[in-house]
């Protein structure tokens, strides 16, 4: 059976499974990938239902990450591409990102697998800005945990039931979360070691924040039109 074959049964077996108890699931066939939008009231019970289901059979979860969508579509530059004049770049504004929805700002995506059906499902839950709070998938998937605490480290998502909630690459004392799309590229604090004290200090961030310019680049010669490679003479 090919992927396409797979992913096309995967599909009905979610519209059997789903339509009735989880009507408000919508799901995507796209570009060789099958993604499921949950809503966060449903996401545990759905999960329950893949991880459990004989025709679903989802009994990996291979990775959870989270999304924070503050920032979606926006370019600070648009840039054309190189044309032969050069290497120098038209650069404007971009105006025309999609406009923000604090109501979906966050989501958490699961990347399953069937090792039966040899099949791979991707699972999104949006969440809003101002309670990015979702249920714990823990007791479906125990391999969920660390996923799950990368998650709530670097974007603040909370995990509900989860049985240890705590930071996993930041340090304890950490301020914020370094991949909100709000966060400073500076950072909050600067940490460094002391020597003298023989422990590590936290300080002001010295790094003065600036906007990043394209480079100008002088003309090159070679693509002047009439301009031909010198040839060396031959040795007589």
């Amino acid at each position: 059976m090919s992927l396409q074959e797979r992913l096309e049964t995967l599909e009905e077996a979610l519209e059997e499974y789903l339509e009735e108890d989880y009507a408000d699931c919508a799901w995507e066939l796209a570009r060789g990938e099958l993604t499921l939008t949950v809503p966060r009231d449903d996401l545990l019970g759905v999960m329950q239902l893949l991880r459990t289901n004989k025709n679903i059979a989802m009994e990996q979860c291979i990775d959870v990450c989270g999304v924070d969508y503050a920032a979606y579509g926006e370019s600070e530059w648009i840039t054309s591409g190189a044309a032969n004049s050069g290497f120098g770049r038209g650069v404007e504004r971009n105006e025309d990102r999609p406009e923000f929805d604090p109501a979906n700002r966050f989501a958490v995506i699961y990347h399953l697998l069937s090792l039966t059906y040899n099949v791979r499902l991707r699972v999104k839950c949006f969440l809003d800005a101002d309670y990015p709070v979702v249920d714990s998938m823990v007791g479906v998937w125990s391999a969920v945990n660390w996923f799950e605490r990368e998650a709530f480290d670097l974007y603040g998502i909370m995990f509900k039931g989860h049985p240890d909630l705590r930071r996993i690459l930041t340090d304890y004392g950490f301020i914020g979360h370094p991949f909100r799309k709000d966060f400073p590229l500076t950072g909050q604090v600067e940490m460094r070691y002391d020597p003298e004290q023989r422990r590590v200090v936290y300080e002001p961030v010295s790094i003065e924040p600036r906007v990043l310019t394209p480079r100008v680049i002088r003309e090159d010669s070679r693509y002047e039109q009439g301009w031909k490679p010198a040839v060396a003479e031959e040795a007589e």
